[in-house]
């Protein structure tokens, strides 16, 4: 099988493999024992990866909290902000990432003012909308930088800005950029942002919260007892997985400069291959800006169930990952019909993805795609319509 769903997850290089196995067997101290050498050694190896991961989001290193994934950042991020405030307005987007969505719905819950706001077919959102959505009594706004199923980038420095200028803090959802665009937290105003270890080829089960200099004073800790990360995020660190993840980092820096322009040289193979031998497909979302390795497309003609069923050969999905067994919310939101919304492929290609497996995606979908089109009663209506 092809594997083109990079969005969901990434293989562990095997370069950060060889890094992190010594820290199950031989290395195995506790971090946070700081008596004998066992957790003197774990401790070190937590700060080096500390400084891995800083390095490649443009931060200080005591500006990492480590988390259990991007998940648990967000629900830190939000929820922190939200206990340690008397400012009761949030601002976000429904297109986002329903790790943001839900600990944003349940403050309405609570009897927080909740403003979600919609976005165009593009997916781009317009500065000036988010501005005219804060107010005095705004505590966050959160909005993701680069989309995990339409790739679109959206324009969170200036969004940074216009918050900033109302005394809201600013959250984003940084998972997909990170190890994919040149990142600086710093340059891109934001006080808080989620990543992830699994989506840069490094383990599941770990990812971090940057939380920018003095931010934590606003904030108060989901998790408590014991003291870790700065007291927001109390209990044993995963040492293998933080290991991991810094190594994945470093190796990210190193292939990010080069890596950018393959995958979207082959993104456009992809696109064009579909274009000349699928035809009546649309990319969902704006084309640029757009994560390099990121093709969002609805096919005419079938239904969306069929489609995925027949595709045995790649590994590729209609949405993110959690819901992939209902339409996207995300495609929903942009103007999609429910069938359209069905019949639309998520391609996320990676590290390991070569313009040979790009062909043979596009063959296999074409002969996939032709079949179902030759056989549905939507495409015969369709047709019929047209006549």
């Amino acid at each position: 099988m092809i594997y083109l769903d990079h969005h969901a997850t990434t293989p562990v290089d095997s370069r950060v493999l060889e890094v992190m196995l010594p820290f199950f067997t031989d290395l195995y101290g506790n971090a946070s024992s700081r008596t004998h050498q066992a957790g003197w050694v774990a401790h070190d190896a937590v700060e080096r990866a500390r400084k891995q991961v800083a390095a490649l989001m443009g931060a200080d290193a005591r500006e990492v909290v480590f988390t259990s994934g991007a998940t648990e950042a967000n629900h830190l991020a939000i929820a922190g902000v939200a206990a340690a405030t008397n400012r009761r307005h949030v601002v976000t987007l429904v297109t986002e990432h329903k790790a943001v969505l839900e600990p944003v719905r349940r403050l309405a819950t609570e009897g927080w003012s909740v403003t979600e706001l919609t976005v165009p077919s593009t997916g781009l959102i317009d500065p000036a909308e988010v501005g005219a959505a804060i107010t005095p009594a705004t505590a966050l706004v959160s909005v993701m930088l680069a989309h995990n199923e339409i790739g679109v980038i959206q324009p969170v420095a200036e969004i940074a800005r216009l918050a900033h200028n109302h005394g809201a803090l600013v959250h984003t959802d940084a998972v997909q950029a990170f190890g994919k665009l040149p990142l600086d937290v710093h340059a891109l105003g934001v006080d808080l942002a989620s990543f992830s270890a699994h989506k840069v080829y490094g383990p599941k089960g770990v990812g971090a919260l940057f939380v920018a200099r003095g931010v934590e004073k606003r904030m108060r800790p989901a998790v408590i007892g014991g003291g870790q990360e700065r007291g927001l995020r109390g209990g044993t660190l995963n040492v293998p997985g933080i290991v991991g993840f810094g190594a994945a980092c470093a190796v990210a820096a190193t292939e990010l400069p080069s890596e950018s322009g393959r995958l979207a040289q082959l993104r456009d193979r992809l696109w064009q291959g579909l274009l000349a031998q699928v035809g009546d497909v649309t990319v969902n979302g704006a084309i640029a800006p757009r994560l390099p390795g990121n093709l969002n497309v609805q096919v005419a003609g079938v239904e969306g169930e069929s489609l995925l069923l027949g595709l045995t050969e790649i590994a590729v999905s209609s949405g993110a990952a959690c819901l992939s067994a209902d339409p996207s919310h995300v495609l929903r939101s942009l103007g999609l019909s429910r069938d359209a919304a069905l019949a639309s492929l998520r391609f996320g290609l990676g590290r390991f993805t070569t313009a040979a497996d790009v062909d043979r995606a596009v063959a296999h979908v074409a002969e996939v795609v032709t079949y179902l089109r030759a056989t549905s009663p939507m495409a015969r209506a369709a047709a019929g319509a047209r006549g």
